[in-house]
């Protein structure tokens, strides 16, 4: 009897946060390489298909055995099966560093630490993409609480997570983002791995 009441418990939690906009659909433990291994054990895979980010405009997306093979369980759930991974144990929703986001499959740039902020949903958020062309939106209807706003990276086709109007000023919007789906640039790296053109964004006036 416990096991039932703690079952429906957990359901009903993630019902609720579904219809708060906590729902965001991360893929399943956002982390990567050696994070990753480090929190959830997952050890399959590099956690990175794309070894040339600068080539991402000319990304052909590898076969499915390929994919496996490359990302991690946890990785490859998110972005292709359209998983979501649990809130506040992730690689990135506390993530304060200053750089980019960028699809962890093909390697579009996607999202810039400077429009992310703290949701308290426990998944990375950010007001606005920083490439709006590569995102892709459509209506998702999974559940059965209504139809919400699916986010999908162009390129790669990766599922990233979901979008709410309930975000701050000034777009009053929320990309709910699952870290699993992201890789994480920094600003001193972003001209050796092809990122050069977003530098100026974090130089200081």
């Amino acid at each position: 009897m416990k096991t039932v009441v703690f079952s429906f418990l957990i359901i009903l939690m993630i019902l609720v946060c579904s219809n708060t906009g906590m729902t965001q659909e991360h893929g399943k433990s956002t982390l990567t390489g050696k994070e990753n291994i480090k929190m959830t054990g997952e050890k399959p895979g590099s956690g990175i298909v794309n070894s040339a980010p600068a080539d991402w405009r000319h990304f052909k997306k590898p076969d499915d055995a390929n994919l496996r093979r490359m990302l991690t369980p946890l990785q490859y759930k998110v972005t292709q099966k359209e998983g979501t991974e649990p809130p506040f144990q992730n690689e990135y929703d506390t993530n304060k560093r200053e750089g980019i986001y960028v699809d962890i499959v093909s390697g579009e740039p996607l999202f810039s630490s400077l429009d992310k902020y703290d949701s308290k949903t426990g998944w990375p958020s950010f007001t606005k993409p920083l490439v709006l062309d590569n995102i892709v939106t459509r209506q998702d209807k999974s559940l059965f609480l209504g139809v919400r706003t699916e986010v999908r990276s162009k390129h790669g086709d990766s599922h990233l997570g979901h979008v709410f109007d309930d975000g701050p000023p000034p777009t009053g919007l929320r990309y709910c983002m699952n870290s699993a789906a992201l890789r994480f640039v920094p600003k001193e790296d972003l001209e050796k791995e092809g990122y050069g053109e977003y530098v100026k964004l974090f130089e200081k006036k």
